[in-house]
C-alpha cells in the first residue's frame, strides 16, 4: 500500500525517466574548494527571506520572441529537462520523490525485459549492479586501509632512522631476518641505523640523545606542515574525521566535493602523513571517509546509483534486508584484501589481537565499573572541551591561520613526546603494549616483575609477583602520557588535517586500564587474604590480568565519546578478538554511557554536527514537548504572508518577479488567492530552468506569456501568446498536516520520511509552512539553546 501511494504521488511520470542528474562526479570536483556557510545556504530555506542561495539565482532573460498567432499549445515538459529533478549545493534531497523515481525506473526496465535479449542484459545488469558497487567498494577500501597501515608505520620509523638493507622497510621488518638480536633489545639490529649514527656516527651519549629529539620534531613538523598543505590547497574537504558529514549526507543532505576523487586521494595521502607525525589523533575515523569516497565515486558507473540521490543512501532512513546483505558481502571483500595485504604483519585481522590465559573473576566486576565511570566523566570532559576549542577557533582570528595552528600543535606534541617512550612511540603500538599480557617472550618495562624463582625456572610459574623498579617506572611514565593524551588530543581534533578519535581515546583508556590493572593486582598480592580475593586469589594463582583492564579501559572511554554502546562493543570485539570477555566491555560501556548522559546527551560527532550546522534529525534524540502545528509554522503573525503561486493566473513576468524578489526555495501552488485551496508544490530550482529551457526550445514564450499548472489551459483571447504549461514540475501530493497536530508527530515525519518541507492547512485551506529548518531552530528553542547562534553558521 505504501509503495502504491508513492507511486501515485506528482512526482512520478515520464519527465524523470532520463533526467541527469547535476550530482556528476565532475561537479563533485570542482566543488572540493567551497566553503561551507550555511547562512544564504541551507537547504530548507523555503521561507527564509535572507539572500538567496547561490545555485539557485538563475538569471531570467527578458527575450520572448515574436507573438504567434497560433494558439496550438506545445507543452514542452513532455520531454526530458536536463536539471529538473536535481539538487544544488548544501540542499537536502526529497527522498519521497527520489524513491518514487526509482520505482518507476524499475517498472520500466521489467516492462522492457521481454522485449529483446538486449533489454533483458539491461535489466540483468541493472539487478546485479548493487553487488558490483560493493565489491568494488570492498576491494578498493581494503586496498587502501592495507595501504594506508604500511604507510603510515614506515614513514612513523622514519623519524627515530632508516634501514640501510632496504629503504622500505620499517623498525620491525628491518631487524626481522637479523641474527645479531637480543632477546632484551630485539628492536636493536646492525641493519636498522638511527639519525644519530648516520649523522654523527655514535649511537649513545648526550650528543646522539639531542640529534635523534632533533631529527623526531623536524621529521614531525615536515610531515605535519605538508598534510595542512595537500589540504588547504587541493581538497579542504580532507580535514577532520569525516564521520559527522557523513551522517549528514546520509540523511540526505547534499556537499558536493565531500566525496569526491580529489577529496579520496589527497585524504589517503594526508592520513598517512598525519598519522606519522605523531600527532594525538587516529586513522579508523578517516577510514570511513575513505570508503564512502570509493562507494559515491563507483556509484557513477551505474545509471541506477548515479542519477538517484536516495539509493546511494540506502542505509540512512532506511535499512533494506539486501542493504545488509551487501554490506556484510562489502565487509567479507574488504576483509579478504586486507588479509591477502597483511599490514600488521601477524597473519590476523585485527589490530589488537588478545590472547589471555585466565578467566575474569565476579569481583572485577568492580574496577571495571570504575573504568566505565572513569570513560564517562573522560568523554563529557572532552566533549565539551572539544567543542569549547573548536567554537573559539571559529569565533577568532586564530582559526584564519590553519597552518599555523597544526605546526603549533605539532611542535608541542613532538617536543612533550620524544622524552616519554610511551608518547613517542605509535599510538596503535602503545595500545597494543598495554593489552599485551605478560609472558616469556616479553620484554616491556610493564612486565619487569621482581621473581624469587631461579633462574631455570619458567617465568610464568609465579604469575602473581611483586613489580619491580621497570613496572614502578612504567606506571610514572603511564601517568604522565595520560594528562598528556587528555590535553593534546582536546586541541588536535578538529585540526585541518585527517584526525580520528577511536585511537587517541582507546589510548586514553588504556594507559588508565593498565593503571587500574597493575594497582588491582599489586593489591591481590599483598593483600590476597581479603575477603574479595580469598575466594579466587589463592597463593601462586594466577589471578589479575592487566592487559584486560587496559581493553576494558579502551571500550569505555571510546564509549564516553562516542555515546555508542552495541556498535562499540562489536567494534572492539574486531580489534582484539577477545570475544570471551563480553560481559566486562558490556558492563563498561553501558557504565561509560550513564555517566556520559548525565552530563549531556550528545556524542562528539552530534555536538560536531550541530556546532557546524548541519541539518541533521538525530532519531535517538526525543522531542516530549506538547507544541503544535500551528505555532511553529510560517509565517508567523508579524511575518509577511506566505508566498504562494496561483495555478493559472500568472505571467512569466509575474512568476519571475516572485522567484526575484525572494529566496524561498519552493512555493505552495493554490487555487486562487481567495479560496487558498492547496493545488500542490513547486520548487524554485525547477520552475527557473523550466522557464529557460522553454525560451531556448519553443519559440512564442514572452514576458506576458500565461503559466499554468493544470492539466488544461485556461481560456485566453486569441491574440494571447503562447502559455507555458509546468504541471509536470508540480508535486500534486505534498505531504499537509493540520494546524493542530502535535509537533511531536511532526517531528516523527520529518525524521522517518526525511521530508524537507510539510504544509499546514486548516480545513483544506493553506495556512502556513514548515520546514527541516524550523524544526531545528524549534527544538533548540524548546531545549533552552538560542537557535540562531547554533544552527547553520
Amino acid at each position: 500500500m505504501e509503495s502504491e501511494q508513492l507511486y501515485h504521488r506528482g512526482y512520478c511520470r515520464n519527465s524523470y525517466n532520463s533526467i541527469a542528474s547535476a550530482s556528476s562526479d565532475e561537479e563533485l570536483l570542482d566543488g572540493a574548494g567551497v566553503i561551507m556557510d550555511f547562512h544564504t545556504t541551507e537547504d530548507d530555506n523555503l521561507l527564509d527571506g535572507d539572500a538567496a542561495s547561490p545555485g539557485s539565482n538563475y538569471a531570467m532573460s527578458n527575450g520572448g520572441g515574436a507573438a504567434s498567432s497560433s494558439t496550438h499549445l506545445l507543452d514542452f515538459l513532455e520531454e526530458p529537462i536536463p536539471g529538473v529533478g536535481t539538487y544544488d549545493d548544501f540542499h537536502t534531497i526529497d527522498w519521497v520523490r527520489e524513491k518514487c523515481k526509482d520505482r518507476e525506473r524499475h517498472r520500466k526496465i521489467n516492462s522492457k525485459k521481454k522485449e529483446s535479449a538486449w533489454e533483458f542484459t539491461k535489466s540483468l545488469y541493472d539487478a546485479w549492479s548493487g553487488w558490483l558497487v560493493v565489491t568494488l567498494t570492498g576491494l578498493a577500501s581494503g586496498a587502501l586501509a592495507g595501504l594506508i597501515d604500511i604507510a603510515a608505520d614506515w614513514m612513523n620509523d622514519i623519524k627515530e632512522g632508516v634501514c640501510l638493507s632496504a629503504m622500505w622497510y620499517n623498525h620491525e621488518q628491518c631487524c626481522w631476518t637479523s641474527n645479531e638480536t637480543t632477546f632484551a633489545e630485539r628492536d636493536k639490529c646492525p641493519q636498522w641505523k638511527s639519525w644519530a649514527e648516520l649523522i654523527l656516527g655514535q649511537a649513545e651519549g648526550p650528543g646522539s640523545y639531542i640529534m635523534n629529539y632533533f631529527m623526531y620534531i623536524y621529521w614531525a613538523l615536515s610531515f605535519a606542515f605538508l598534510a595542512v598543505c595537500l589540504v588547504k590547497v587541493f581538497a579542504p574537504y580532507a580535514c577532520g574525521s569525516g564521520i559527522p558529514e557523513i551522517k549528514t549526507i546520509l540523511s540526505g543532505f547534499i556537499i558536493r566535493g565531500y566525496l569526491g576523487k580529489w577529496t579520496l586521494m589527497i585524504k589517503t595521502i594526508t592520513l598517512v602523513l598525519a598519522v606519522a607525525s605523531g600527532l594525538s589523533l587516529g586513522k579508523e575515523g578517516p577510514l570511513v571517509h575513505v570508503a564512502c569516497c570509493c562507494g559515491n565515486i563507483f556509484s557513477y558507473l551505474f545509471p541506477k546509483y548515479s542519477k538517484n540521490e536516495a539509493k546511494k543512501r540506502e542505509v540512512s532512513y532506511y535499512f533494506p534486508l539486501k542493504t545488509l546483505w551487501r554490506s556484510f558481502f562489502a565487509a567479507l571483500v574488504a576483509a579478504f584484501v586486507l588479509r591477502s595485504i597483511n599490514p600488521f604483519g601477524n597473519s590476523r585481522l585485527v589490530l589488537f589481537y588478545v590472547e589471555y590465559h585466565t578467566p575474569w573473576y565476579l569481583f572485577e566486576l568492580i574496577p571495571f565499573i570504575l573504568l566505565g565511570v572513569f570513560g564517562g566523566l573522560w568523554g563529557a570532559f572532552f566533549i565539551r572541551a572539544n567543542i569549547a576549542w573548536c567554537r573559539r577557533r571559529k569565533s577568532t582570528r586564530f582559526g584564519k591561520y590553519p597552518v599555523l595552528e597544526v605546526i603549533l600543535v605539532a611542535a608541542i606534541t613532538a617536543v612533550v613526546a620524544f622524552p616519554n617512550p610511551y608518547t613517542r612511540q605509535n599510538t596503535s603500538e602503545l595500545i597494543k603494549e598495554l593489552f599485551t599480557d605478560c609472558g616469556p617472550l616479553e620484554s616491556s618495562q610493564l612486565c619487569q616483575y621482581r621473581s624469587h624463582m631461579n633462574g631455570s625456572k619458567a617465568f610464568t610459574d609465579n604469575p602473581n609477583r611483586p613489580a619491580g623498579p621497570g613496572v614502578y617506572a612504567a606506571m610514572w611514565q603511564l601517568c604522565l602520557a595520560l594528562i598528556f593524551k587528555i590535553i593534546m588530543t582536546i586541541f588536535t581534533f578538529g585540526l585541518k588535517v585527517p584526525s580520528g578519535l577511536f585511537i587517541p581515546s582507546m589510548a586514553i583508556g588504556a594507559i588508565a586500564g593498565r593503571i587500574v590493572g597493575i594497582a588491582v593486582e599489586q593489591l591481590a598480592y599483598y593483600h590476597h587474604d581479603w575477603f574479595l580475593f580469598k575466594e579466587w586469589c589463592e597463593v601462586g594463582a594466577d589471578c589479575i590480568t592487566p592487559g584486560l583492564y587496559a581493553m576494558v579501559g579502551a571500550a569505555a572511554c571510546l564509549g564516553g565519546v562516542t555515546r555508542m554502546t552495541v556498535s562499540l562493543v562489536v567494534i572492539v570485539f574486531e580489534l582484539t578478538g577477545g570475544l570471551e570477555y563480553i560481559v566486562p566491555l558490556m558492563a563498561a560501556v553501558m557504565t561509560s554511557k550513564w555517566v556520559g548522559d548525565a552530563f549531556g546527551r550528545e556524542g562528539i560527532y552530534e555536538a560536531h554536527i550541530r556546532l557546524n550546522g548541519y541539518p541533521f534529525l538525530d532519531a535517538k534524540e526525543e522531542f516530549t514537548h506538547t507544541t503544535l502545528a500551528r505555532e511553529v509554522m510560517r509565517p508567523r503573525r508579524s511575518d509577511p504572508p506566505l508566498a504562494v503561486l496561483t495555478q493559472d493566473d500568472l505571467t512569466v513576468e509575474e512568476l519571475q518577479a516572485v522567484i526575484n524578489e525572494t529566496s524561498y526555495n519552493g512555493f505552495p501552488v493554490i487555487v486562487s488567492k481567495e479560496s487558498q485551496r492547496l493545488v500542490g508544490f513547486a520548487l524554485r530550482r525547477d520552475i527557473t530552468i523550466a522557464i529557460e529551457n522553454a525560451r531556448r526550445k519553443q519559440e512564442g514564450i514572452m514576458l506576458n506569456s500565461r503559466v499554468y499548472f493544470t492539466q488544461h489551459a485556461p481560456t485566453l483571447p486569441a491574440d494571447s501568446p503562447r502559455p507555458l504549461k509546468l504541471r509536470s514540475i508540480l508535486d500534486m501530493s505534498p505531504f499537509t498536516v493540520t494546524d493542530h497536530t502535535p509537533m511531536e508527530i511532526v517531528v516523527d515525519i520529518f525524521r522517518k520520511l526525511g521530508l524537507r518541507q510539510c504544509l499546514v492547512t486548516h480545513n483544506g485551506r493553506l495556512l502556513g509552512i514548515i520546514t527541516k529548518k524550523d524544526i531545528l531552530r524549534h527544538m533548540a528553542q524548546m531545549a533552552n539553546q538560542d537557535p540562531e547562534s547554533i544552527m547553520f553558521n
